[in-house]
């Protein structure tokens, strides 16, 4: 499952995240890997309300997905659109019935952002009882702050993300350390894990 793979994440999107190409990089890999060993991918796209921020509006450049993602259509129903204007893309969507069809008791993960809509996605997936698998190296997240909480970097905001995650028995995946433009690098696979036990 990619989520949210859009433009609007990009260095000139709305709302940048700073690993952006690498994650890119890596999603792509990921689709390549599916399609040559046939299973199914669900795209899944991130569109606002009228109401909501001018962020992620239907048919403008930000809400396209980033350049070379997106379904192949010669695929047939092995790959699936499914457009959502929540958090969680099982919400208000037919991706749960879709899955079914395709036999999938297992999914893996990789998109925008990590703690937001992607852990959202993993959390439905997991009440669903599905397996859930996130490559740490296709995800990407935001600074965040708040007046009592603090500021957060991107790095640790993923990293966060990933280990509560990882606490309800997501498998945290990626064979290689990932720096970002801010702030250390995060931890390889195998420190994601332990520090989770």
């Amino acid at each position: 499952m990619i989520i949210d793979g859009q433009n609007e994440f990009s260095a000139t999107g709305q709302r940048p995240v700073p690993n952006h190409a690498e994650a890119i990089k890596v999603i792509k890999e990921r689709v390549s890997d599916a399609r040559r060993e046939g299973r199914p991918i669900a795209w899944v796209r991130h569109h606002n309300r009228p109401d909501e921020s001018a962020a992620f509006i239907p048919g403008t450049w930000g809400a396209e997905f980033s350049p070379g993602l997106g379904p192949d259509l010669s695929r047939g129903d092995n790959e699936a659109e499914f457009q959502k204007d929540v958090y969680g893309a099982f919400a208000g969507t037919n991706v749960g019935a879709w899955l079914k069809t395709h036999n999938v008791d297992e999914v893996l993960l990789v998109g925008f952002y990590t703690h937001g809509c992607l852990s959202t996605t993993a959390r439905e997936a997991i009440m669903l009882r599905l397996g859930v698998s996130i490559d740490l190296n296709g995800t990407g997240a935001c600074d965040l702050m708040h007046e009592l909480l603090g500021k957060l970097p991107a790095n640790e905001v993923r990293r966060s993300a990933l280990l509560q995650l990882a606490n309800m028995d997501a498998s945290i995946i990626g064979s290689k350390e990932l720096t970002t433009d801010r702030g250390p690098k995060l931890p390889n696979t195998t420190e994601v894990l332990a520090s989770a036990n």
